[in-house]
């Protein structure tokens, strides 16, 4: 919504007090507000009736709600009014930006558009907004302060306020009919480019090689942390749970962190193909591998650094007229697959790209351990906006959906192979039983439950599962090698292929091929290699293996481990890569191991991008060279930082878990070098040990005698562990009153047994006070069993009908919104005649219908 800065601008100095002379330092709002003080200019009457001038100019350019008009103004009165409540200084107001500025001051007035309807509290929040960045204009310019400390982000506001004037001063030129008819042509690639996917373990017999994205997309949940160092007396950390595909309707521009297989980049498919088909946007769906080395591209060369076909087609200079015009969605999927040290440059890159080019959205994924903290989002990026998400591990529910969609789809695949005549036999019936005793198994086993938490590895848990009639390996080694046997032995025979090629080859010499080419990217620190360099990574292996050089040569066998093994894929017919990143982790661990080549582990177990290949690599060793690998691990590093050589002694603790055998002492060494790392000393130290394992807990003191602060240091550190294990360590804090501590193991429930820990954690912890977490069905059931409770907070995506199901109309008092609703309308809320008190995350989507009688806060 534009309004002229001359307009504007008038109407914001009434909101503030005139400066007596310059500001030296940070000025708190409350203090400059207008209306606020015995010595004060203004009346709170002359914000509400600079709210109606606003309203006013607003509708005549952009039209309004006619009949809802008066009821916006005094939405947006009381709305300005927050700005003399919230405890915020002129520079934390410049730093969050006019979006953020906005969603906070809306959060302190929660409920105040209750009254309007869905199209009026659009107007409402959008013309916030834009009062939003004339205030924040006001202030910069105000304040050389502002303009020395900030002055990135006062240019980018400067930057927002010229195009508002421009565009407002000026209808949108008209596309012209190349650019039109090349964009639609270009949104139709998209979606035949993004609307299929590969389901890791439905591409062997029986299957096709992919799947519709609609029938197999799983909507999972991100997670947005807030609030640092140790909660308070409340124990009120803010924790934010959103569906992931609307998460950008929330935030313009998201880094979103995801593990391995956790679904970043089918999550990254369904915006574009979702953002194609809308038409509202344009997707650039940008796979950081495929620009790796070279650095994040200019525009104009955008879509030849992805190898899009359509490259040659674009009518020149389109992709500049499309981020000019704000409409683009930068998707820019894997930025962990950069080298480490081009990461900053790649990222500088698209800083200056995104300041440029203001009004686009963007998606950043990577694995969690890839980029610091703030990597986007402290000081040094704030202008770009960034906020920080991070993938939610399946939940139960979620878990059990994908099951059961899983065979859904194996059923379906078998009716459409019957009637092709294949020759190998359906087992639909067998299909019923494979699916139930799996879901049985989950619920049962600790192992399967730990491994069933993202779409990759639950497609191989239901894949194995299938495979081996209902029998499955235990633990990840054993997984990762029962799915190479199918995809390397098995694959073909089973799918009646047998005479694709000239070549045959059993499965070992095709994974030791295959870890040629993992390792080389491994050493290279590449996510992929140019067709020419995987050829000839081949051909210098084949001297020393005379039964693959037999076949052929390094082309031949390459194209043979291309289109046979389903391990490799070649995007753009220029270079190769592996299906999963996870794969190619798991072979370059076992050549690291075939090699001998430890001491290069040693050199890089401080990196976290390592962290797979080191713990594979100890699972694939012996136990002589597990040992002496430990021993090297745990020695003097002087070339390495204190938190480096830290993060590797930590690494070494982590590798017990993976290892079948190993001498005693080794293990009592690891142990007395690392004890004294698992003492946190604050919240985030504690939080950063859960990678570590089941070994913490281990080397955790006895928490029935420390001081409540230093106990909940340890509750933290021992939630982290995931593991049942860790409940016999909890069990000794569920009597502590400090409501902190009562918090932390309310709110950790779901990484742990649903019915054990409800038993023997939150049947004792005390009520008084605590909001219970939920995060699924099972959960909620749990706790209604319990007796329920009367603060509960929703902590997991549920519907409507689950909630109505699982919340204890008698005892619920006061009910804490802290996932994303399914549906904003919560006029279900009056079928609990106790409820006092709806508090609302202020992250997440507005609600609308509470009953009367409930007070909603935020």
């Amino acid at each position: 919504m534009r309004i002229p800065s001359a307009q504007a601008a008038p109407l914001v100095q009434r909101l503030l007090r005139p400066p007596h002379r310059p500001p030296a330092g940070p000025e708190p709002l409350p203090a400059l507000a207008a209306w606020r003080g015995p010595d004060a200019p203004g009346t709170a009457d002359d914000v509400h009736r600079a709210a109606a001038e606003f309203v006013q100019l607003a509708a005549e350019r952009h039209g309004a709600p006619t009949a809802e008009v008066p009821a916006v103004v005094d939405v947006l009165a009381r709305t300005l009014l927050a700005v003399a409540e919230i405890d915020l200084t002129d520079a934390d107001a410049v730093r969050l930006g006019p979006q953020d500025y906005a969603r906070r001051l809306r959060g302190a007035v929660q409920g105040a558009d209750r009254a309007l309807s869905p199209d009026a509290a659009w107007f409402h929040d959008a013309l916030l907004v834009s009062v939003c960045l004339h205030l924040l204009d006001h202030l910069v310019r105000r304040s050389p302060h502002l303009q020395r400390r900030l002055p990135e982000r006062a240019s980018r506001i400067r930057q927002l306020v010229d195009v508002n004037d421009t565009e407002a001063a000026a209808r949108p030129s008209e596309r012209s009919r190349e650019d039109t008819d090349f964009e639609a042509a270009y949104a139709e690639s998209v979606i035949r480019q993004h609307s299929w996917l590969t389901i890791v373990g439905v591409d062997f017999p029986n299957a096709p090689d992919r799947w519709p994205l609609e029938e197999t997309y799983l909507s999972l949940a991100v997670e947005e942390h807030s609030g640092r160092g140790l909660p308070g007396d409340t124990g009120d950390e803010q924790h934010t749970v959103l569906l992931a595909d609307r998460a950008l309707e929330s935030h313009e521009r998201i880094l979103l962190r995801g593990d391995a297989g956790s679904g970043k980049t089918t999550l990254v498919q369904w915006l574009a193909v979702a953002t194609a088909r809308a038409g509202s946007r344009v997707p650039f769906v940008l796979p950081v591998r495929r620009f790796a080395r070279e650095g994040f591209p200019a525009p104009d060369d955008l879509l030849h650094a992805i190898r899009h076909p359509l490259a040659g087609r674009a009518p020149e200079g389109w992709v500049v007229r499309t981020l000019l015009s704000g409409r683009a969605l930068l998707l820019v999927d894997g930025i962990d697959e950069a080298p480490e040290k081009t990461r900053g440059e790649l990222r500088d890159r698209l800083r200056r790209l995104l300041r440029i080019f203001s009004g686009n959205g963007c998606l950043v994924t990577s694995r969690p351990s890839a980029v610091e903290d703030g990597w986007l989002s402290e000081e040094r990026l704030t202008e770009e906006g960034f906020v920080e998400l991070s993938l939610a591990p399946m939940s139960r529910d979620q878990v059990t959906r994908f099951v059961r969609d899983w065979h859904s789809a194996a059923r379906r695949d078998e009716l459409g192979s019957a009637a092709g005549h294949r020759t190998t036999p359906p087992d639909g019936g067998r299909l019923d039983e494979y699916e139930e005793r799996l879901l049985h198994s989950v619920r049962l086993y600790r192992e399967l439950r730990q491994l069933a938490t993202n779409p990759l590895m639950c497609g191989l848990i239901c894949a194995l599962n299938r495979d081996r009639a209902g029998s499955l390996p235990q633990g990840r080694k054993e997984l990762y090698d029962a799915a190479l046997e199918m995809l390397l032995q098995r694959r073909d025979p089973e799918r009646d292929v047998l005479y694709a090629d000239d070549v045959r080859l059993q499965q070992g010499t095709r994974e030791r091929l295959l870890q040629k080419l993992a390792h080389a990217m491994l050493e290279e620190g590449a996510s992929e290699l140019p067709r020419q360099r995987a050829v000839g990574i081949l051909d210098e292996a084949l001297p020393a293996m005379p039964v693959a050089r037999a076949q052929g040569d390094g082309e031949t066998l390459f194209r043979h481990l291309l289109h046979r093994t389903g391990l490799l894929r070649e995007p753009a017919g220029e270079s190769v890569d592996f299906v999963h990143r996870t794969f190619q982790d798991y072979l370059a661990a076992k050549e690291v191991v075939a090699r001998g080549r430890f001491p290069t582990l040693v050199d890089h177990a401080h990196q976290p991008e390592w962290e797979e290949v080191v713990r594979m690599a100890v699972a694939h060793a012996r136990p002589d060279e597990c040992g002496r690998f430990l021993e090297q691990l745990l020695s003097a590093a002087p070339s390495l930082r204190r938190p480096q050589i830290n993060h590797r002694r930590l690494m070494a603790a982590a590798c017990l878990e993976h290892v079948a055998e190993l001498d005693p002492e080794v293990r009592r060494l690891v142990h007395d070098r690392t004890k004294n790392l698992v003492r946190p000393t604050n919240e985030l130290a504690a939080r950063g040990l859960g990678w570590v394992g089941p070994i913490v807990l281990e080397l955790l003191p006895d928490p029935e005698p420390q001081d409540d602060r230093q106990a909940l240091l340890l509750a933290i550190t021992a939630t982290q562990i995931r593991d049942d294990a860790a409940i016999d360590y909890l069990v000794r804090l569920r009597d502590r009153s400090s409501l902190p501590i009562r918090t932390e193991l309310a709110r950790c429930w779901r990484h742990f047994d649903t019915e054990r820990y409800a038993q023997e954690i939150i049947g004792h912890l005390d009520p008084d006070g605590l909001y219970f977490s939920v995060t699924d069905t099972a959960e909620l059931a749990a706790l209604r069993d319990l007796g329920g409770r009367p603060r509960i907070q929703v902590a997991g995506v549920m519907r409507t009908r689950e909630l109505l199901a699982g919340l204890d109309a008698e005892q619920l008092t006061h009910l804490w919104l802290n996932a994303e609703l399914t549906d904003p309308d919560v006029s279900w809320l009056s079928g609990f005649p106790r409820l006092r008190v709806l508090r609302v995350n202020p992250r997440l989507p507005r609600v609308r219908n509470v009953p009367e009688g409930v007070e909603i806060t935020s």
